[in-house]
């Protein structure tokens, strides 16, 4: 926790894993959406959040996370038009349900790096927020579309934030499976 003129300032409530490569065309656009959408942010939001920059995502971004945080990835995402923007639930990118279409531009996709965190009993609850891809070559700017689309894109990521720092973490849980027991 955080001292601030003598309070103690509450812990973040939100992880913000921004995933990306500034040199590889689309890749970059959740770089340039935190880039642009965190300094504009207020001081209050900000201590919300423990914001991390990971090129490619890993299952150690999620494992280390504190009971009660939230986490939000934000990437380019492909299998997705160009410039669309998603926005996806954990828990159903983990489930595989054949609805969602994202994936991340890296190796290993999203919904199996939840899944490995699943397995080892570390899925937070939280959201992929995504943006289609037109390009991922390296040495590329962002995409015309993607740039087009970039406000839309900030207003979904500042939208997740807000929620998930809102959301009380018990409420967020998966339910409880009923007994059989009367």
């Amino acid at each position: 926790m955080a001292m601030t003129d003598g309070w103690i300032a509450a812990p973040p409530r939100v992880r913000l894993l921004v995933c990306g490569a500034a040199d590889r065309g689309d890749d970059g656009a959740a770089l340039v959406a935190a880039a642009t959408l965190l300094p504009a942010l207020s001081e209050a939001q900000r201590t919300l959040l423990d914001v991390r920059r990971c090129g490619q995502l890993d299952v150690e971004d999620l494992v280390g996370m504190p009971d009660g945080m939230a986490g939000l990835i934000v990437d380019a995402a492909i299998g997705v038009p160009p410039g669309s923007i998603v926005t996806v639930p954990f828990g159903r990118l983990v489930a595989g349900d054949g609805a969602v279409g994202p994936r991340s531009s890296h190796a290993l996709p999203v919904s199996q790096v939840l899944g490995l965190a699943e397995a080892l009993g570390h899925l937070p609850r939280g959201t992929f927020v995504g943006i289609g891809g037109r390009r991922f070559g390296f040495g590329q700017g962002l995409s015309r579309v993607v740039r087009a689309a970039m406000p839309a894109y900030r207003d979904a990521i500042l939208a997740e934030i807000e929620r998930l720092a809102v959301m009380p973490p018990d409420r967020a849980r998966r339910p409880r499976r009923r007994s059989n027991r009367r």
